[in-house]
Order: C-alpha cells, then sequence, then structure tokens
C-alpha cells in the first residue's frame, strides 16, 4: 500500500524528522529486515513516528552460515538496544535452493532475485496475518544497489495472498534516508557486507574483486566506522 507524501508541516523539531505518512494510519507494523545497516534507519525513523514496530528476520538466501548469524547478531544488538522486538525466523535454505533451481546463473536483479523476495515476504506476511499486524514492509529498499520497484512488487504479491494484509511501499531512500542509514551504520560501527547475501551473489562480487585485481571477500572483517578489527 503505498502511503501519501510526508506533509512538511508534521516536522518534529525534537527529532529533526517528519512524520511517517503511515498507510490506514496504523501505529503497529510488522518490518523484514535483512540486515542492521538497511534497516538502523527505517527502525529509528518508525520509532520517531511512534510506530509500533516488530522485526522479522527471516533471510534463508545469506550464505555462508558465519555471515547469516554476524548479520542477525548485529540486528539483534541494534533491535535491543532500542527495545523493538525481534523475530528470528528459519533458516531454511534447502527450501531457498529449491525455490531459486535453475536460476543460478541469472544476473543480480533478475528473476532469482524476485523468487527470492518472494519467498522471504510471503513467510513475512504469513507471520504477520497470524499474528495481529495488518501492515508489513522492508528495510531492502534502501539499498541502492536494489530495484525498488521489484521489492514493492514483491511485497505487494505476498501480501495478497493474506485478507486485510498490506505491504508498505514507502521509499526510505528519500528526505536524507540513504545518508542517514550509513551515519548510523558508522555511529554503531555495524559489521559492513560486501555483497548482497546468497551464494550467488558472492561468486559474482568474488569474480568481479579478481576481474578488477582485488582479493576475495573475507567475512567478519569489515565494519562501518572502523579501518582494522
Amino acid at each position: 500500500m503505498t502511503s501519501a507524501s510526508p506533509n512538511f508541516d508534521d516536522l518534529d523539531t525534537r527529532t529533526g524528522r517528519l512524520q511517517l505518512p503511515v498507510p490506514m494510519g496504523v501505529d503497529k507494523v510488522l518490518l523484514h529486515s535483512c540486515c542492521a545497516p538497511c534497516s538502523g534507519e527505517v527502525m529509528e525513523a518508525m520509532q520517531a513516528s511512534g510506530l509500533r514496530l516488530t522485526i522479522y528476520f527471516y533471510n534463508p538466501n545469506i550464505h555462508p552460515r558465519e555471515e547469516y548469524l554476524l548479520r542477525k547478531a548485529e540486528n539483534i544488538r541494534f533491535a535491543e538496544h532500542l527495545g523493538i522486538p525481534f523475530i528470528d525466523a528459519d533458516y531454511d535454505t534447502d527450501n531457498w535452493f529449491m525455490r531459486v533451481k535453475g536460476l543460478e546463473w541469472e544476473p543480480e536483479r533478475g528473476t532469482r532475485c524476485t523468487q527470492c523476495f518472494d519467498m522471504r515476504f510471503e513467510r513475512t506476511a504469513l507471520y504477520g496475518y497470524e499474528n495481529g499486524f495488518s501492515l508489513f514492509t522492508s528495510c531492502l529498499g534502501i539499498s541502492r544497489w536494489k530495484n525498488m520497484a521489484q521489492i514493492n512488487d514483491c511485497g505487494h504479491r505476498a501480501a495478497a495472498r493474506y485478507e486485510g494484509m498490506h505491504y508498505w511501499d514507502y521509499n526510505w531512500r528519500k528526505q536524507g534516508g540513504t545518508d542517514r542509514m550509513i551515519t548510523i551504520s558508522k555511529r554503531e560501527e555495524f559489521y559492513q557486507q560486501e555483497y548482497c547475501g546468497c551464494i550467488y551473489s558472492l561468486r559474482d562480487t568474488n569474480k568481479h574483486r579478481r576481474d578488477t585485481g582485488r582479493e576475495n571477500i573475507k567475512i567478519g572483517e569489515q565494519f562501518y566506522g572502523v579501518k582494522n578489527r
């Protein structure tokens, strides 16, 4: 569900943030989160608007398990800092590999990514439907590496599966959202992942790095705002 444009008369002088134009005027939102860097700004923006949010972490695409655990731990750390409930869903990688079978060589933002988003949002929408939410959204679109229209289509498609469920396709990049995402990541020294998440993204990213004279990604070594750790 598309929200109205922000009203600049609704500026919170205490936080310097605009009040979010939430669809249907609801104050309870389920946030699908992929990682702390992408969700940090979204979490703070929602809290500044007085929303009651719950994080739903369902990302069976992330590979390897070490990377998955790092991303999840950072997300839990920040959620606990803000006092936000965190739902740790399944890491059912077998189902994910079945879902994208035959799409191993699709490019980033292609059909494989659509299947990946569909799977993750379908589970998010189901959880929301079964637990009293009428609205869910995702922080995936805040990344400039993602196709926002592709993400929104997947979100709306997942929401349509359940009566009374809606997907909030707010553009989290606007009104300085992308810049604040980086600022928050540096302030909190979040773990800085260097590829989207799946095994095929890791494969393609490492190939590009080698082709440009760089080393393969070293998992667990990069943190925002920290030179060496």
